[in-house]
C-alpha cells in the first residue's frame, strides 16, 4: 500500500537522520556527506521499497523555503561588500559550468544533442553550500568565505534552473538566440518584480499581526506566494523567493516583536534542517533506483564519463576562482572587493562548490524528449554529486589548516567586545534616568549592581578569562544557579503532583526556567 510505503521511507529517513547526527559528533565529516552515504547504504536494505521522489515535489516544496530563509536572514552590509565574487560566482561561474559540462557531456555521449547536454549542464552547474558551509563554520575560518559561499548558492540556483528552462524548451521547440535572450530577461524581471510585491505585501500584513503563531504561518507561506505564482507567471520563482525574503529580512526591524523573533527563529532553524537532511538522504535512497543499470552503456563508461564531467566542474570552478581575481578590478567596486580575498582563500572558496540534492531533482526533471541517453544522464549527475560531496567536503578542513585560514578566537573576542559595548551603553542609560529621577535609588543600584557584574565578567573574558580564582567563582556561580534552576523545576513537578498547580501555569514558568538554563549553557560556551 502507499500509506505503508509512505511511512517505511519516513522511518528510514528519520533513522538514517539521527544516525548521521550521532556519528557527526565523532567523525570530522559534514552531516551532509554522512546522510547521503547512509541513505545509499539503506537503499540496498532488502525489503525496502524503491523511493522515488518526483522532482516537483523538491523543487516545488523542499526549495522555496530552503531559498527564502537565508535570504531572509542575508546580511546586507556583508553581502553589498561581496556583491562582485558573489554575482561573478553565482552567474558567471554558473553560465561557465553549464557551457563547459554541456560540451564534455556532448563529447562523451554522441547520442545527446545540444539542447539535452545543456539542460544536464545547468543540472549540475549549481552548488550546495550547506556541507562546505558547515565544515569551515565549525572550524573557524573567515566569516567572509561564508558569506561569498552562501550568497553565491542563493542566487546561482536561479540561474541555473532559468537556463534548465530554456534548455527543457529547446528540446521540444526550436530556438534562437534572440528568443533565448528575451525569455532571460522575461524571466529575471517578473521574477524580481513580482517577489518585491510579494515581499511589500506581507511587510505590510506582518505590521499587524500581533500573535507569534500567526506570525510562524504567515512566515512559512510566504515563500510559497512568491515562489509557485512566479513560475506560472513565466518568471524565475527562486529569484521571486530571494527578493521577497531579502526585502522582508532586511526590513524586519519593528516589525517582529521579540517573541515572534524568538519563537520564530527557533522554528525556521528547526525547519531547515530538517528539509535539508530529509534532502540528502532521500537522494542517497535514490540513487539505487539509478545505479541499477547503466543504461545502454557499460559501467566503464559511465564510470571514466562521470569521473570527466566532476573533474571539468572542479577545474572549471577552480579556474575561474584564480582567474578571475585579477579581472575583478575591471568592475566598479572591484578593486575593493579583492581586499582580503588572496589567492588561499579563493582556492578554499573555489574547492567549496560541492552539488547536492537540487542538481540531482533537475536531472530528473529532463525529460523523455531528450532521447535514448536520458537515463544515463541522470546517472552522471547522481555520480557527479556524489563525487564532489564525498571528495571535496574532506579536503576543506586540510586546506583551511595548511593556509592557515583558521581564526578560532575571533568570533569569540567580537562577541565579547559587543556585549561589553551593549553593557556599558545600558549602565550609563541607568545613570541618565538615576539622574534625572526617572527610577528609584534602591531600583537604580539593584541594576546597577547586576550590569556591572555582567560587565566584569566579560572583561575577564576578554583580558583572556581572568585568574584562576575568578574563573572558579564563575563556574562555582554557575552550578549554582543551575542547581537551584534544577531545585525550582523538582519543586513545581511536586506542587503539580499535589494538584496545587496546573499544567498551563506548570508549563509557562518551567519554559522560564529552560530559558534561564539554556542562558547559562550559552555563557559556558561562548
Amino acid at each position: 500500500m502507499v500509506e505503508e510505503r509512505i511511512f517505511v521511507v519516513f522511518l528510514v529517513v528519520a533513522v538514517v537522520v539521527l544516525a548521521a547526527r550521532a556519528l557527526a559528533g565523532r567523525m570530522p565529516v559534514p552531516d551532509a556527506i554522512l546522510m547521503v552515504v547512509l541513505g545509499v547504504a539503506a537503499g540496498f536494505v532488502p525489503g525496502l521499497p524503491p523511493v522515488r521522489v518526483p522532482p516537483e515535489v523538491v523543487l516545488m516544496g523542499f526549495l522555496p523555503p530552503l531559498v527564502y530563509h537565508p535570504a531572509f536572514f542575508t546580511a546586507p552590509r556583508e553581502a553589498r561588500a561581496d556583491a562582485v565574487p558573489i554575482f561573478t560566482l553565482a552567474v558567471g561561474l554558473t553560465a561557465a559550468t553549464t557551457a563547459a559540462v554541456a560540451a564534455t557531456a556532448y563529447a562523451l555521449l554522441p547520442g545527446v544533442g545540444w539542447a539535452a547536454a545543456f539542460a544536464f549542464g545547468a543540472a549540475v552547474a549549481p552548488t550546495d553550500a550547506v556541507a562546505a558551509t558547515s565544515v569551515i563554520q565549525r572550524l573557524g575560518a573567515p566569516r567572509r568565505m561564508v558569506t561569498i559561499l552562501e550568497g553565491e548558492s542563493l542566487i546561482n540556483d536561479g540561474v541555473a534552473l532559468t537556463v534548465f528552462g530554456l534548455a527543457v524548451e529547446a528540446l521540444a521547440t526550436p530556438f534562437t538566440v534572440g528568443h533565448a535572450a528575451a525569455r532571460l530577461a522575461q524571466v529575471a524581471f517578473v521574477g524580481v518584480a513580482y517577489g518585491l510585491a510579494v515581499g511589500l505585501a506581507v511587510r505590510r500584513l506582518r505590521r499587524r499581526i500581533q500573535d507569534p503563531s500567526s506570525q510562524i504561518i504567515l512566515s512559512l507561506i510566504t515563500p510559497y506566494l512568491a515562489f509557485i505564482p512566479a513560475e506560472n507567471l513565466g518568471g524565475s520563482g527562486v529569484l521571486a523567493t530571494v527578493t521577497a525574503g531579502f526585502y522582508i529580512g532586511t526590513r524586519s526591524e519593528g516589525v517582529l516583536q521579540s517573541a515572534s523573533r524568538l519563537v520564530g527563529g527557533a522554528f525556521w532553524r528547526i525547519l531547515v534542517f530538517l528539509l535539508e537532511s530529509a534532502l540528502f538522504v532521500l537522494l542517497g535512497l535514490q540513487i539505487r533506483q539509478v545505479l541499477r543499470e547503466p543504461h545502454g552503456h557499460t559501467w566503464t563508461e559511465v564510470g571514466w564519463a562521470a569521473l570527466a564531467l566532476a573533474a571539468v566542474v572542479v577545474a572549471v570552478r577552480l579556474v575561474w576562482e584564480t582567474a578571475t581575481g585579477p579581472l575583478a578590478v575591471l568592475v566598479p567596486g572591484g578593486r575593493r572587493s579583492r581586499r582580503g580575498l588572496g589567492r588561499r582563500q579563493r582556492v578554499v572558496i573555489g574547492m567549496g562548490g560541492m552539488r547536492g540534492a537540487i542538481s540531482f531533482a533537475m536531472a530528473l526533471s529532463v525529460p523523455a524528449a531528450a532521447g535514448p541517453d536520458r537515463g544515463v544522464l541522470v546517472l552522471l549527475a547522481a555520480l557527479v554529486v556524489l563525487v564532489t560531496l564525498v571528495g571535496q567536503a574532506p579536503l576543506l578542513p586540510v586546506l583551511l589548516r595548511r593556509f592557515d585560514l583558521i581564526e578560532p578566537d575571533r568570533r569569540r573576542a567580537e562577541t565579547m567586545r559587543a556585549r561589553h559595548d551593549a553593557l556599558q551603553a545600558a549602565l550609563t542609560r541607568l545613570e541618565e534616568m538615576a539622574a534625572a529621577d526617572e527610577v528609584d535609588d534602591r531600583t537604580a543600584d539593584a541594576f546597577r549592581q547586576m550590569l556591572e557584574l555582567r560587565l566584569q565578567r566579560v572583561r575577564d573574558r576578554l583580558d583572556g578569562g581572568g585568574d584562576e580564582a575568578d574563573g572558579t567563582a564563575l563556574t562555582s556561580g554557575r552550578r549554582v544557579r543551575a542547581e537551584l534552576v534544577r531545585a525550582q523545576r523538582a519543586k513545581l513537578q511536586a506542587l503539580y503532583r499535589k494538584g496545587r498547580i496546573g499544567a498551563d501555569t506548570l508549563r509557562e514558568i518551567s519554559r522560564e526556567l529552560d530559558l534561564e538554563y539554556s542562558a547559562l549553557i550559552r555563557r559556558r560556551n561562548p
